[in-house]
């Protein structure tokens, strides 16, 4: 059964080489920790059009990031990046697929993921049994968790089958069977750069540096931390779902 541990006074993780402080999803109502080198991509739910001009003109000014790696992020997403490393996190609300058994259904999203990206050779290399979430159920109504991995060659954006990187994905399947609800956490892993990718530019092509090497924590233990490290504190994100009466603590 999957355990989370109690968490710390100062809101603040230390895995290994750098610190993994509590972050804020969806405006406060979830949190989970993960290193601040992670930085949150653009958002236009929260934003006007003119604010972000504004900032495109800003990072152009300063040359900050690629204004071109700004993209729009659903409501239901939220997306956070590691531009030097072109490593990235995706926590993913999605309406609950009743037609997906617990049993592999974070391998299942893992496949449908790769469809939907055009990915080619995808391969998975682990998958877990389903855990309790403890802590994370609804009323009496438990929620559940399954993880999977997988190695896959993805294209940047609009670019093709000749730009593509080698990547190791990781995805987490939280079931909220409470509110009817599938989170969704997914962390990408470039290993191999190809010199046709946009982000060649930034983190050289060819075979990735490992995390260790240049001070960073390794993405399979940044992935691991996020999930563990899950916590709903306003069960109203999700709507009609819920209400404000009952235990939303524990199952």
């Amino acid at each position: 059964m999957m355990r989370y541990p109690p968490p710390p006074k100062d809101n603040m993780y230390f895995i290994e080489m750098e610190p993994f402080p509590q972050r804020q999803l969806f405006g406060g109502a979830i949190s989970t920790s993960f290193p601040i080198r992670f930085e949150v991509c653009f958002n236009f739910s929260f934003w006007s059009l003119f604010v972000y001009h504004v900032y495109c003109l800003f990072l152009m000014t300063f040359q900050l990031q690629d204004v071109s790696n700004i993209r729009e992020v659903p409501d239901h997403q939220e997306v956070f990046v590691d531009p030097e490393r072109d490593e990235s996190l995706i926590i993913e609300l999605l309406e609950m697929k009743h037609d997906v058994a617990d049993n592999g259904s974070a391998t299942w999203f893992l496949q449908d993921l790769a469809t939907e990206q055009g990915a080619e050779g995808n391969i998975v290399t682990e998958q877990s049994a389903v855990f309790e979430a403890e802590g994370l159920g609804y009323r009496n109504t438990p929620s559940v968790i399954t993880t999977a991995a997988a190695q896959m060659a993805i294209s940047k954006g609009r670019q093709g089958r000749e730009a593509q990187n080698l990547v190791k994905v990781y995805l987490a399947n939280l079931r909220l069977k409470g509110v009817q609800t599938d989170v969704l956490i997914t962390a990408y892993e470039p290993v191999f750069i190809s010199p046709s990718s946009e982000s060649a530019q930034s983190v050289g092509a060819g075979l990735t540096v490992p995390a260790a090497d240049s001070g960073r924590t390794p993405m399979v233990d940044v992935f691991k931390q996020v999930v563990t490290t899950f916590r709903i504190n306003d069960w109203n994100l999700f709507g009609s779902a819920a209400t404000t009466e009952g235990n939303f603590g524990g199952s």
